[in-house]
């Protein structure tokens, strides 16, 4: 009796499991796969717009189904789904984990190399992930715009209904924008539930859609042989640059796939992908292309040679009937895929912010149970204004299809650097082997790259220059902040010395704890030592507390605290905190109640140091800083969140003292 016991139970945790799992895929479906699930909206139209400049043809047409078809399971299924999601950083995905996963290794190994390595790493993590921003500038405008163009396409417009709806574009798409980032701030838990079934009903409607087109015309399905894309590209020769800057488009939200395994995990993330989204696309993609075909067969034979198809193909195959509820079903799929760039910006920022690579800012914790709901509103802001401007100044998805592309394929690129570097340092794979596979994908990325160089003269110089202003930033503030640390190092004593002096000169001691925050795990705060020319007097209990950036997501509970009794009164205790972690130092201090260390935050004076920095002539420390760079890092620094508001630390139990350090 007692083993049927256990096999039913061992069979409902079997199941459990499997209901969990189906579940995370469900709710993958709301947050991962809105960038790539609205791409049908304007992916083939572009290809065979002004832009791309590509005539329908019966070639064509299989042609660029054909490119689409194996874009996608290159990218998508092969470099992401199959080999990028067995590389995780303790879980987390996503370019600033690779990095922080390669930088932790080959700090382990040590060496000369490894520090050019790892300086390396940094530079290429930096800047691809500053390509994001421009991402996640331009996403939410190309996806809103997509759907919001569906209302041309309503049947029974009259010449001055055309106009009027014309003129519609661009403000309500501005309207809807401005709504969805007004509304950040009281944070996505409240809608949260709504975006899965959202994007449910919508790849449920673009594969029934799509299945009626192939209806049309099942000669389509020929398109899966890739011979007839490698055909087209032989055929337009140069004009084949234009087209594969239309053909990215359908990858564009690939990099959501390994970003997000950390929120879901790698099984839920393929299940949704392989169930529902691929099989949801291609149906729609060729029920597009079938619908083209269909269109060309009744054309007259001796003009086939210059058509350009005059509709909109994805709104083209919704019949008149419901093509208002699909207008509103693409909107809010167009929503939710905004929603989802935006969360992930404010993710990265989180995560740039712990590893050093950004100055503090105000991060809002808008759920009391889900640690990644968060709002940051000087990202929030940057993006609406950045969203605002796109939309006014280019005014349609075709023109906007001109920028996008080439900050994704820009971080497809660097990932797939990566990625070498994992399988090589990682992996253990010998450099033929490693170069062998992440060869295929870099010359994929970079043909792509190549054909969206193109766009740059036509608006992608946007992003390009976005990113490189959000990288020269990032990077500037790390080297400032690791001269400010070696100035500050070079100016400080050894805990022992102090101590050692203390003894022969003992201050006054007074009731009560001292805690003093320090970035360094190792030897005495500036603060302390100010704190005692100054004031000549000490705490019975002074605690010298380092916070810790850990190149790990999160830090284990055990692993969060440590604590160092020196003697004398003196602690050295360390808390750590991981890159996707927000640092919360009041609820933390209990932790050292483990280690026999009560600290009252009411009855104890928080020291923290405020760096004063004066612009000196000369480059400073090993040549570190231009003079721009240190302006720059002036600029930043003061309008850096404050360490009091950004560590949540009672005001009132803070002193802060201010040391001058000269870059």
């Amino acid at each position: 009796m007692s083993g049927v016991a256990h096999e039913r139970s061992q069979t409902s945790v079997v199941h459990t499991g499997k209901k969990a799992v189906y579940g995370l895929a469900f709710a993958a479906l709301g947050i991962v796969y809105g960038d790539i699930g609205t791409s049908p909206l304007y992916a083939v139209k572009e290809a065979f717009g002004p832009h791309a400049g590509m005539p329908a043809t019966r070639e064509s047409v299989l042609g660029v189904l054909s490119l689409i078809v194996w874009s996608i399971i290159a990218v998508v299924c092969v470099k992401y789904g199959a080999m990028l999601l067995k590389v995780d950083n303790r879980g987390e995905g996503g370019i600033l984990a690779l990095v922080a996963l390669l930088s932790r290794k080959q700090r382990e190994v040590g060496g000369a190399a490894s520090v050019r390595s790892r300086a390396l790493l940094v530079i290429l993590g930096a800047f691809g992930a500053a390509l994001l921003y421009g991402d996640g500038m331009i996403t939410p405008v190309m996806s809103v715009f997509g759907a919001v163009e569906g209302l041309r396409e309503i049947e029974g417009l009259t010449a001055a209904d055309k106009l009027t709806v014309e003129s519609m574009v661009v403000p309500v798409s501005c309207a809807i924008l401005i709504i969805l980032f007004l509304v950040q701030s009281r944070g996505t838990a409240g809608v949260a539930k709504w975006f899965s079934p959202i994007t449910a009903v919508w790849f449920g409607m673009i594969a029934a859609t799509g299945i009626g087109g192939i209806f049309q015309h099942p000669d389509i399905i020929k398109a899966v042989n890739p011979v007839y894309g490698i055909q087209l590209l032989m055929t337009i020769g140069v004009h084949g640059i234009a087209l594969l800057g239309a053909v990215v488009l359908v990858i564009t939200g690939a990099e959501a796939l390994y970003a997000d395994m950390g929120h879901f995990g790698k099984t839920p993330i393929r299940m949704a992908w392989y169930g529902v989204v691929l099989p949801s696309l291609m149906l729609n993609y060729f029920g597009q292309g079938a619908l083209v075909l269909s269109w060309l067969e009744k054309q007259p034979a001796g003009s086939l040679s210059k058509l350009v198809y005059p509709g909109h193909p994805f709104f083209d195959l919704v019949p008149d009937v419901v093509l208002p509820a699909a207008i509103v079903v693409a909107t809010l799929a167009a929503v939710v895929a905004s929603q989802a760039l935006i969360s992930g910006a404010f993710s990265l920022t989180q995560q740039a912010t712990q590893l050093g690579f950004a100055p503090r800012v105000q991060i809002i914790h808008t759920s009391d149970s889900q640690a990644g709901q968060i709002y940051i509103p000087e990202v929030n802001w940057f993006l609406l204004i950045s969203c605002l401007c796109l939309a006014i100044g280019f005014k349609s998805s075709s023109n906007l299809a001109s920028a996008y592309g080439i900050s994704v394929t820009g971080t497809m690129l660097i990932t797939t650097v990566l990625f070498y570097a994992v399988m090589r340092d990682r992996w253990g794979w010998g450099r033929p082997a490693a170069l062998a596979v992440s060869g295929v994908f870099l010359g994929i990325d970079l043909v792509f790259l190549g054909a969206n160089l193109t766009k740059i003269a036509h608006g992608g110089w946007v992003p390009l220059v976005v990113a490189m202003i959000i990288f020269v930033m990032m990077r500037t503030w790390r080297d400032g902040r690791a001269v400010v640390s070696e100035k500050t190092k070079a100016a400080g004593i050894e805990l022992s010395e102090l101590i050692a002096s203390l003894r022969e000169s003992p201050p006054p001691r007074v009731d009560g704890d001292a805690v003093f925050l320090t970035a360094n795990s190792m030897g005495v705060p500036i603060t302390l030592l100010h704190h005692l020319r100054h004031n000549r007097v000490l705490h019975q209990r002074v605690i010298l507390l380092a916070i810790v950036s850990e190149e790990i997501p999160r830090v284990k509970h055990s692993e969060r605290a440590t604590l160092e009794d020196v003697g004398d009164g003196f602690y050295r205790a360390t808390l750590r905190f991981g890159f996707r972690e927000s640092p919360d130092i009041l609820h933390s201090l209990k932790l050292f109640r483990e280690h026999d260390l009560y600290i009252d935050p009411n009855h104890s004076t928080f020291y923290l140091g405020r760096q004063i920095l004066v612009l000196a002539h000369g480059r400073g420390v090993r040549g570190g800083l231009s003079r721009f760079s240190k302006s720059l890092f002036m600029f930043m620094s003061r309008n850096a969140r404050s360490a009091t508001a950004f560590f949540g630390l009672p005001p009132g139990r803070v002193i802060e003292i201010g040391a001058q350090v000269e870059l």
